[in-house]
C-alpha cells in the first residue's frame, strides 16, 4: 500500500461517520452504488448488513428496483442521445458505414 491509499481509506470512514444521513440511508445508498456497479460481493454484504440493522427485505427489493429503473433510464438516454448525434436517421453513404461490421 501506499500512503495515497491511507488518504482514500480516511476519507471513506470520514464520509460514511457522516451525521447528516441516517444509518438507513446510508445502507441503502450503499447497496443502490453496489447494486450498480455488479459487485455480487459487496452487494450480498451490504444487504446482509441492512437486514441486521433492521431494514426489511421489501426495502432492499424496492432499493433493488429503483436502482435498476435509474440506470435503465440513464442506458436509454445514453442511446438515444447518441443516436441523435450520430444522425442515425439520415442514410450513411460512406465506406464508414460498413467499417467493423
Amino acid at each position: 500500500m501506499d500512503a495515497s491509499e491511507f488518504k482514500t481509506s480516511a476519507a471513506l470512514k470520514e464520509t460514511g461517520d457522516s451525521l447528516d444521513l441516517s444509518d438507513r440511508e446510508k445502507h441503502l445508498i450503499g447497496l443502490a452504488v453496489t447494486l450498480t456497479r455488479g459487485c455480487q460481493k459487496c452487494s450480498s454484504r451490504r444487504m446482509d448488513e441492512a437486514i441486521k440493522s433492521g431494514i426489511s427485505y421489501d426495502t432492499l427489493k424496492a432499493t433493488a428496483d429503483l436502482s435498476a429503473a435509474v440506470n435503465a433510464g440513464v442506458v436509454l438516454r445514453t442511446a438515444i442521445s447518441s443516436a441523435n448525434s450520430a444522425e442515425l436517421e439520415k442514410d450513411c453513404q460512406g465506406d464508414e458505414c460498413v467499417v467493423g461490421t
